[in-house]
């Protein structure tokens, strides 16, 4: 299922375009206030589009776009009410894909979002990964303190496990997914082969082993990372 995220602080428009994307099969993610998308913006940069209001409160439109676009190229489709020749551009030269101005027929939005969408997929590579006050480098492995000192060294499965996470910060991954991307196949690991990984993460990320902020488990779905 393509995941789009929806930013826009107008209820009723937000409601309208949600239900009908919802309806053509897909997830949406809304969010109403701009400083909240700029803080998701990595987050964002992981899905499949994003529908970005340009005028927000709290952050505008075009600063989230930038702030998304030091992550990944993310098709970005613009709304707002400004329409001139000159916002457009700005818009566009900000990272935007397309830019479609208020009020717009539905169809029109549809068919920008199907077009968006057939772009072809360019994930988010990460080469550093922020978790908390501590980081993981994925060209040495190793996880790194505020100043850069070396922590521990992971083994190549547990970085692979890790990068399929930043590639999908905030969705929950079921574990038929993880074991079908990670460990292929023909292998068979246990049951709890997936909750150890969960723990050896916790014990370095995790202020709190129990309550975890960043790697959750979740009872007969799956796993997520969170960065917030």
């Amino acid at each position: 299922m393509k995941r789009i995220y929806l930013v826009e602080d107008e209820s009723v428009l937000l409601d309208s375009i949600k239900m009908n994307l919802s309806y053509e099969g897909y997830e949406v993610i809304d969010i109403q206030k701009g400083n909240l998308a700029f803080e998701k913006a990595e987050e964002m940069s992981t899905s499949d589009l994003v529908i970005l209001d340009v005028m927000l409160p709290g952050a505008n439109g075009i600063d989230v776009c930038r702030e998304i676009r030091r992550f990944s190229e993310v098709p970005i489709l613009f709304l707002s009410a400004k329409g001139t020749t000159v916002d457009r551009v700005v818009g566009l030269k900000a990272g935007g894909n397309d830019y479609l101005p208020k009020p717009f027929d539905l169809e029109e939005l549809l068919l920008k979002v199907k077009i968006l969408l057939a772009i072809p997929s360019k994930k988010t590579i990460h080469h550093v990964l922020n978790i908390g006050n501590k980081s993981i480098d994925f060209n040495t492995f190793e996880v790194l303190d505020s100043e850069g000192k070396s922590l521990h060294v992971f083994s190549k499965r547990e970085v692979d496990l890790l990068h399929l996470f930043a590639e999908n910060i905030g969705r929950v991954l079921s574990r038929d997914e993880i074991l079908d991307k990670i460990w292929g196949m023909d292998q068979f690991p246990t049951p709890r082969t997936i909750d150890n990984y969960i723990l050896s993460y916790r014990k370095i990320f995790e202020a709190d082993l129990k309550e975890g902020k960043f790697f959750h488990s979740i009872r007969g779905v799956g796993y997520k990372l969170t960065l917030a």
